[in-house]
């Protein structure tokens, strides 16, 4: 993967941390943006961290520069404002600027998409979500439908329960509903590192699991 760049949000979240590693591992050079970059206590020749706030349109836009893709594992912190829109204007908008294509992008059971068929079980986890966190569910979903209406070449990943562990399964993909009830942070990063270099899963929407 050399002079390959990825642009990555959320670094130091649950999710954020492997994918990190496993990307570095795999030969990529990562630019993380870092709201408090003391929150991340992994350093490597190849991670350049770029101190700002996602919620910055100009900070966005210098993240980004110089990146072949973008990861986004950003999560919604409680009791801040709602970022998940705002962060998927300003990504589309600094992407556009130094034409990369691609983004990979992770969420939750709720976001809905066209031709889901989810179990009652995972439906109504959703309708639980969305009965108790509709502020924060309704910005997952515009999210999604900005980043669906964009040129750009995304996939969201969405997620059951994340399990914080190196370990490797099998992960199952399904575009209907989610497979399974956890997925392993080790299954999910080496997923995104495959899509990264796969078309496989653009302009889609898949659920992934580890079984």
């Amino acid at each position: 993967m050399k002079n390959t760049t990825i642009a990555l949000l959320g670094a130091t979240g649950k999710a954020g941390r492997y994918i990190l590693k496993h990307l570095i591992n795999r030969g990529y050079t990562v630019k993380a943006l870092l709201r408090k970059p003391d929150g991340l206590d992994f350093r490597h020749p190849k991670l350049v961290i770029v101190p700002g706030d996602v919620r910055d349109a100009e900070t966005v836009s210098d993240w980004t520069a110089g990146c072949t893709a973008v990861v986004s594992a950003l999560g919604q912190t409680p009791g801040e404002p709602l970022v998940s829109a705002l962060a998927a204007r300003h990504v589309i908008n600094a992407m556009q600027q130094h034409n990369i294509k691609r983004y990979i992008f992770l969420s939750g059971l709720t976001v809905d998409v066209q031709g889901d068929h989810k179990s009652e079980a995972n439906q109504a986890k959703s309708n639980w979500m969305r009965q108790h966190y509709p502020d924060v569910v309704n910005d997952k979903q515009q999210a999604y439908q900005l980043l669906s209406q964009s040129t750009l070449e995304w996939t969201m990943i969405r997620l059951p329960w994340i399990e914080q562990t190196e370990q490797r399964r099998n992960l199952a993909i399904n575009l209907h509903d989610c497979p399974g009830d956890v997925i392993s942070t080790a299954d999910l990063a080496a997923f995104i590192a495959q899509e990264l270099s796969s078309a496989t899963y653009v302009h889609k929407a898949p659920f992934v699991a580890s079984i």
